[in-house]
């Protein structure tokens, strides 16, 4: 997943959590771009990598391939293997290798305590088997570690690959990057901010940084770490007095006009970064906190979540300089917006699920709602597209997949035992599941 909470319903402890691996393998740069502003679902690509939270394209849409529909605890399982601690991080896939974080006792024992001493640990599986390869201790908890929210983990921000190199950020715990054997080259704890809820969005690479957001409980910003010493290269703060300025936004790199962007949420505000010195770009005011999906770039706009308590989705057209707010923000929809899954482009709708389990297809220019269908059950896990089939986890670990046609058609539902956050990566034609108890891989038999 990619998770950073601020719910104030409870949920049930149970394990399991979904992840699920999607992608598109564009080398090209300037393909890249494209698939970025407007991916076509259907375009023919090779296999590939799943390097990042929601994939290569960054947005959970992949070409039509032959990825189950159907499955179970017993049904189409390749292989599961059990994982100790407890995290919510997605996967990610190189090579024939999984990579995923989780914190763990220092007794060894599966204790999932919000707070106290914990081990913050890289994993690593192999894809064919399932079979840990190794477990390396990135940093040590301590035991005055703030408690988090009950539906958030220790190891909650999804590692991502460049270049033979893993990136690990957990949040106010610190940032390391490591080799693919696991052997820590630099770290960086120099950015201890005082969390609230615990940590959540994950890193991305821009040209040669690393960003991270760092919303916390006071001077919320956004991080750019260089890639090769871990070191400060600049701090863009949030520039407003916001009531509750915690967030957990993952960040979307965007090209617009030949100039690169980075789009950084938080609450009360979203900013466009200059990726050479942090600068600002852009930014739209608006109300909101804890913000939790990452934008979508698609058909020319950004799109949004403004987050808690009730959360709109917005469309800015990222052409703008200065305040946008009234000058370039396209439409507002109001409807079944999610706080916490990431939504995904389908054509000309955004589509999106509701934390209450309402999904929704909107127009991407003018904001009118396509269709709508309520799902039942609670969600957290972002939304993936593959070709013209929908797949919507929920957090009670039933995965519900639709036909997309002028009115959806319900294909299947699917059911993992316990809890699923975490959204899908995806190996050749299987998925690519982390529960809240371990790792399926699920394939056609």
């Amino acid at each position: 997943m990619n998770y950073p909470l601020y719910v104030q319903r409870k949920t049930m402890r149970h394990p399991s959590k979904f992840s699920v691996r999607c992608f598109n393998a564009v080398r090209n740069s300037a393909v890249l771009t494209v698939l970025s502003a407007s991916l076509s679902v259907t375009s023919p690509v090779a296999l590939a990598d799943w390097p990042e939270f929601r994939g290569d394209a960054q947005n959970g849409a992949i070409p039509d391939r032959p990825l189950p529909v159907k499955w179970s605890e017993s049904e189409n399982v390749r292989w599961y293997q059990p994982t100790k601690g407890l995290g919510w991080s997605s996967p990610i896939i190189v090579g024939e290798k999984i990579f995923l974080t989780t914190a763990v006792s220092p007794d060894g024992s599966d204790d999932a305590s919000l707070g106290g001493p914990k081990l913050l640990k890289l994993v690593c599986l192999d894809v064919a088997t399932g079979k840990t390869v190794f477990e390396k201790t990135i940093f040590d908890q301590t035991a005055d570690a703030p408690n988090i929210h009950n539906k958030n983990s220790h190891a909650s921000p999804t590692p991502v690959h460049h270049k033979g190199k893993l990136y690990l950020h957990f949040g106010h715990q610190g940032t390391a990057c490591t080799d693919l054997k696991g052997e820590i080259i630099w770290e960086n704890r120099d950015h201890s901010y005082p969390p609230t809820h615990g940590n959540g969005g994950s890193p991305i690479v821009v040209d040669d940084l690393l960003i991270v957001t760092c919303d916390g409980g006071s001077q919320p910003y956004t991080l750019a770490l260089d890639l090769q010493t871990g070191k400060e290269r600049w701090k863009a703060l949030r520039g407003i007095s916001a009531d509750r300025p915690f967030s957990f936004c993952t960040p979307q790199k965007i090209v617009v006009n030949g100039q690169t962007q980075i789009v950084s949420p938080g609450s009360d505000i979203v900013q466009s970064l200059n990726p050479k010195d942090g600068s600002v770009i852009w930014y739209a005011n608006y109300s909101g906190f804890s913000v939790v999906p990452r934008p979508v770039f698609h058909e020319g706009l950004v799109f949004l979540s403004t987050g808690f308590m009730r959360p709109n989705l917005l469309a800015i057209d990222p052409s703008g300089q200065g305040d946008v707010t009234k000058s370039h923000v396209k439409w507002s929809y109001k409807g079944s917006v999610p706080n916490t899954p990431s939504f995904v482009p389908y054509g000309d709708q955004i589509i999106l699920v509701s934390d209450e389990g309402v999904a929704a297809g909107v127009n991407v220019k003018t904001g009118k709602e396509v269709w709508k269908k309520r799902i039942g059950g609670n969600f957290s896990a972002s939304v993936m597209v593959v070709g013209n089939k929908l797949f919507l986890q929920s957090e009670g670990g039933e995965a519900i997949v639709y036909k997309l046609d002028d009115e959806p058609e319900e294909l299947s539902r699917n059911n993992l035992p316990g809890r699923i956050f975490a959204t899908y990566a995806v190996h050749e034609n299987d998925w690519i599941i982390r529960t809240e108890a371990g790792v399926y891989r699920i394939g056609n038999q």
